[in-house]
């Protein structure tokens, strides 16, 4: 592949609602620019996007995959990422890097969920976008319907470039509206010239008039020019249109099929004449120099000295280890040296490629704002910058999707958890959203995700690619338990069986402290020496130890004082041991005498959804135990509702909520406090820890 400059690149991410037909289009197009002699199909397992094990299994895209075209001059870098919800965190790496997006629809689905998620995705990272609308192929297909749901939605600015033709009621081509041209679609993905038939005459005067008022509006001159009723030339519609195209003022719609091939030409057009290369006049790429905090401008010039952002990382046991980067400034040569100022590291590469789906191209150099791969760059992870030694930079790392999802895990064959330990922290270098955390307190290990299905994938791949494998099974939520009132208690531990035998006498209070962030509060009162204070440390000790496993239902207890304040010892056959287990003793038999309760988790929770659903979110939250406290106006028009929760009741919420809101639901919390919990809820839990024990 040869050498492109910054101005003839398009790195172009495609997003829509999951199934819409996104690896089937990438397909198309690098079927129609010469990648491939034969079209691959997701059905059959043989896209070059989904070359993944599960992506063939399951039928669809849980990996971003970079699909480098090229067409005429120009290269167009395709970064082909999941619809589905649980793999948001592909997608927000691939947006990190994109220039512009096409947001794919289906003519047959219509505006969707994942629609209008990658509307905001584009919202929300400043992407210019054009839209395609496939499967109008299908008998149901039905292009004005998408044109309205998307006019609804996001207004005047979303601009159909095309309309469909139609014959003997199979969908034959398109006109295009900039160049008032009939195109009937042929094999390959190419076209030729046809009249435009008089049956859309209306739509097509409704649609031009749309695109000339845009047009109009990027200067006075063609606004004079547009109210003097002179027709704009197509240099003028289409110079005008890039620019409102590139500032995202007016958002293109297009359509085709890209299981037929058909309006795939069209598109690959409009991505080199109306999408923007990464040289793009508003946007400002700033890196700070770590030496002085300094901020400097790059703007992926090619004349600057180098940097690159790790935008992904693939551990692959087979394909091997790659760090994906977008070059932000300078050059990136084969032979370069590249410094990792975070991680202090600085490596001599012997080669450079550029991924598609699998196969790695090895290229001699890539330019500012061309995406590309490094191997074996062991200390670099993603979102880490590489720059020069001697003129190091840092860019700000994007913010990733925080994963609320979990499950208990546990390895399936003994002896295997060392083998499942590594596995998944080679899978957290690919997947920043996958988390794990060892909860010691509740002796279990957690697996976080974005979603059931998420988690789901992690399992299979895990015995797939690493050869380990793991059973969920729903989390011990991280109960607490402490006492309502005071009381004392005398407890003695004796043992004789020949020679020094143990004694140790403890009396005890035991009261709330007060306090549920500390476990326990050790005093003491005992006058006359009837506990020699040299035991005093080991009275403490036993308390230390039994605060760790309560024993309503086994969870560790807090806010609980113990003042030592008498009890007796033997001065032969006293020692630390016997002392502690006294104390041990001790607290148990006063901690059921004391009022104990349990105390549950509470979290304050926030769920972002459109105003339509907040009424059943509501009532869902009331029965879940939740206490709404209040409801804001949140981005992209949607509403905040605010409420506490016990954390008991949000397992399983994330595939509640998208069935709730039809995929349109987020939720985001974080742990508030303790509260006492109902005594139904006491009673469920100590039986199923009982059962649990058993």
């Amino acid at each position: 592949m040869k050498v492109y400059k910054t101005q003839d690149i398009r790195n172009v991410v495609i997003l829509g609602h999951g199934g819409c037909g996104k690896t089937t289009l990438v397909e198309a197009m690098a079927y129609a620019t010469g990648v491939t002699s034969r079209q691959g199909k997701v059905d059959d397992g043989n896209t070059i996007s989904d070359y993944d094990k599960e992506e063939i299994k399951r039928k669809f895209s849980i990996s971003t995959s970079v699909v480098p075209i090229e067409w005429d001059f120009w290269k167009i870098n395709l970064l082909d990422t999941p619809g589905y919800l649980d793999f948001i965190g592909e997608t927000e790496e691939a947006l990190s890097v994109a220039d512009a997006a096409i947001i794919v629809v289906s003519a047959k689905a219509g505006v969707e969920a994942g629609t209008q998620k990658a509307w905001n995705f584009c919202e929300k990272f400043d992407v210019p976008r054009a839209i395609f609308v496939t499967d109008m192929d299908d008998e149901h297909a039905d292009y004005m319907r998408v044109v309205e749901q998307l006019r609804e939605l996001y207004g005047k600015k979303v601009a159909p470039f095309h309309l469909p033709i139609m014959e003997n009621g199979k969908f034959a081509g398109a006109v295009n509206l900039v160049k008032m041209e009939g195109r009937r679609f042929i094999a390959s993905g190419k076209w030729e010239a046809m009249d435009i038939p008089d049956d859309l005459s209306d739509d097509i005067e409704s649609c031009r008039e749309a695109l000339m008022e845009a047009v109009a509006e990027t200067s006075e001159e063609l606004m004079d020019k547009y109210f003097g009723g002179e027709e704009f030339t197509v240099d003028e519609i289409i110079d005008a249109l890039r620019q409102n195209v590139n500032d995202g003022s007016v958002v293109p719609v297009q359509c085709g099929s890209g299981l037929l091939g058909y309006g795939i030409v069209n598109l690959i057009q409009t991505c080199v004449e109306f999408l923007p290369s990464p040289m793009r006049d508003h946007i400002k790429i700033f890196g700070k120099d770590p030496r002085t905090d300094k901020e400097y401008n790059v703007d992926y010039d090619s004349r600057r000295p180098f940097s690159a952002y790790v935008f992904k990382t693939i551990v692959d046991p087979f394909i091997g280890r790659y760090s994906l980067i977008k070059v932000c400034s300078g050059e990136l040569k084969s032979d370069s040296v590249i410094y990792n100022y975070d991680k202090d590291t600085e490596e001599k590469l012997s080669r450079l490629y550029v991924l598609r789906g699998k196969e790695a191209i090895e290229v001699p150099e890539l330019k500012a704002g061309d995406i590309g791969a490094i191997a074996k760059l062991t200390n670099t992870a993603t979102r880490d910058t590489l720059s020069l030694k001697n003129d190091p930079l840092v860019f700000e790392k994007f913010a990733m999707a925080s994963p609320y999802t979990y499950k208990r895990y546990t390895a399936k064959n003994k002896g295997d958890e060392d083998k499942v330990s590594q596995a998944l922290q080679k899978m957290m270098e690919e997947d920043l959203t996958l988390k794990v955390y060892n909860d010691k307190e509740n002796r279990q290990t957690l697996l976080y995700g974005i979603g059931d299905q998420h988690l789901d994938v992690v399992v299979s791949k895990l015995q797939a690619k690493y050869k380990v494998e793991i059973e969920l099974s729903k989390p011990r939520i991280p109960y607490r338990e402490t006492i309502k009132k005071k009381v004392s208690v005398r407890e003695k531990y004796k043992k004789q069986s020949g020679g020094h035998g143990q004694y140790g006498d403890v009396a005890m209070e035991f009261e709330p402290s007060g306090d549920l962030e500390t476990p326990y509060v050790f005093a003491e009162r005992v006058v006359g020496g009837a506990v020699p204070k040299n035991y005093f440390p080991a009275v403490e000790k036993g308390i230390a130890e039994s605060v760790v496993k309560g024993p309503m239902a086994g969870y560790p207890v807090v806010g609980v004082k113990a003042t030592l304040f008498d009890g007796s010892y033997h001065p032969v056959d006293s020692s630390e041991m016997a002392f502690k287990t006294a104390a041990r003793q001790a607290f148990k038999a006063a901690f059921t005498q004391a009022s104990p309760v349990l105390l549950e988790p509470i979290v304050s929770l926030s769920v972002y959804v459109p105003e339509s659903y907040t009424g059943d979110v509501m009532g869902d939250l009331n029965k879940r135990r939740g206490r709404v406290l209040g409801m804001n106006p949140s981005e992209f028009g949607r509403t905040e509702i605010v409420a506490d929760i016990p954390m008991a009741e949000l397992y399983g919420y994330n595939t509640d909520l998208r069935s709730m809101t039809g995929g349109r639901g987020d939720y985001a919390y974080s742990f508030s406090r303790y509260e006492q919990a109902p005594s139904d809820v006491q009673a469920k839990v100590i039986e199923d820890n009982a059962k649990e024990e058993g």
